[in-house]
């Protein structure tokens, strides 16, 4: 009898250190991809399927639901000389990845999307709206610009300052680039920081044979292109025709509509943590994760 009652007391002394231990944690929560490996999202998963850590450490995660928060999506593309010969194929691709995120979640819920050109100069072809007719119109105005070079890494700056004027709560980028000149005049740090602290998803989709370009605008594009994606939860592809971009914007779709919100606890600190990193429990399959801006409450 006296064992068990030490028992009892063993067990409820331990609840009780794990209440206190939990009360003096923070919550914070990350939209979440999980994909096999032929990049399909996969289902149903639970806690016990992530994990996350914060500069190495393991941190405990608390639950894991369908993120049905709105996205504010800006659909980046390249209409420079270089993508002349690729204009059509993007045209014709923008329709179906569109439609697919703006279908109404199950709660109702609908996303918003935007369409800015960056051949010449950041342009706005259709400014961000709930509207299938406006962003059709604005695919419609998609051209090639004679004698013209790349600004993408100005365009996601300014993009990423107007996520941050409007207060996105979970704004997503995502470029479709194509390996000609870059003009942009920009370091890749200042491109890079304003989609680190505004918990940008960055998507790039490269169209074209890698560049040979050794100038300085070029590697301040590469690094953005390599490292912006990997830091924000996002992927980069290259394809090697145009003809690609269809199916692998009906990938992202079904990756940007099926994520999860996953909710984890993270001791009091004065100091944030420097890189947080998410993975599947389960051999086999990918995850990518963004930081959800704002996401600290207290249990």
């Amino acid at each position: 009898m006296r064992l068990r009652f030490s028992v009892v007391l063993a067990l409820a002394v331990a609840a009780a250190a794990s209440a206190v231990l939990l009360a003096q944690a923070a919550q914070h929560s990350l939209y979440v991809s999980v994909l096999t490996d032929a990049g399909a999202p996969v289902p149903d998963l639970g806690p016990a399927d992530f994990v996350v850590r914060e500069d190495n450490v393991t941190r405990e995660v608390l639950r894991v639901v369908p993120a049905e928060d709105p996205m504010q999506v800006e659909i980046l593309v390249d209409n420079s000389q270089a993508a002349r010969d690729y204009i059509n194929d993007i045209r014709s691709a923008l329709p179906a990845f569109v439609d697919a995120l703006l279908a109404p979640t199950e709660s109702g819920r609908r996303n918003e999307v935007g369409i800015v050109a960056f051949g010449e100069r950041p342009t706005i072809l259709a400014e961000p709206t709930f509207d299938r007719t406006q962003i059709r119109k604005g695919v419609d105005r998609i051209f090639s610009q004679s004698q013209s070079g790349s600004y993408l890494l100005d365009a996601l700056i300014e993009v990423s300052r107007g996520f941050k004027k409007r207060g996105a709560a979970r704004p997503v980028i995502v470029a479709i680039t194509t390996e000609g000149p870059e003009f942009s005049n920009r370091h890749f740090d200042l491109v890079l920081d304003p989609l680190k602290e505004g918990a940008v998803a960055f998507h790039a989709l490269v169209i074209g044979p890698m560049s040979s370009d050794t100038s300085e605008e070029a590697h301040n594009r590469a690094i953005v292109l390599d490292q912006g994606p990997r830091d924000t939860g996002g992927r980069e592809e290259h394809l090697l025709t145009s003809m690609a971009l269809a199916p692998k914007l009906a990938q992202l779709a079904a990756e940007l509509t099926h994520q999860y919100k996953v909710t984890y606890a993270r001791p009091q600190s004065l100091i944030p943590p420097e890189k947080v990193t998410v993975s599947a429990a389960r051999p086999g399959l990918v995850a990518r994760g963004t930081v959800v801006r704002d996401s600290q409450t207290r249990p």
